[in-house]
């Protein structure tokens, strides 16, 4: 299911590449690169997909993050993975009706989906903060 979700996200991080190389292709390192009279594939190998990997990465680990989301709300409403299999959507549906009696059942679950989607945005933040070419030599 979470690769169904990620191969529905290809057309978004298609827009993405194509937006940020339509901006990175106007920069004065570009131009400069044109009238030194390098090829377009260099060009594009060299100074533009360095700059695109950066919002790819973000973006691609915000997906997870969704997937992740997308995946636990399914199987809380029962449409997800059947029961014999669980997963935290189903753990979730299943405490549901317990949750006076046993909060516990229902607050665990929630906090490791919370801790999972938290960690992707924070793995996605620090990647970008190592893999942008505009960041390095920036103290944060």
């Amino acid at each position: 299911m979470i690769i169904a979700i990620g191969i529905a996200n290809v057309p978004w991080m298609a827009r993405i590449v194509r937006s940020q190389g339509l901006s990175i292709r106007e920069r004065d390192f570009v131009k400069a690169a044109e009238s030194l009279g390098l090829s377009h594939p260099r060009i594009i190998v060299r100074h533009i997909l360095p700059n695109c990997i950066a919002p790819l990465i973000v973006q691609s680990t915000l997906s997870m993050g969704y997937a992740v989301l997308t995946e636990a709300a399914l199987g809380f409403v029962g449409v997800g993975i059947q029961p014999p299999t669980p997963t935290w959507g189903n753990m979730l549906q299943q405490a549901f009706p317990m949750l006076e009696q046993q909060p516990l059942l229902s607050i665990v679950p929630g906090v490791a989906i919370f801790l999972l989607v938290l960690s992707f945005n924070c793995v996605g933040d620090a990647l970008r903060d190592l893999l942008d070419p505009r960041l390095r030599g920036v103290i944060h």
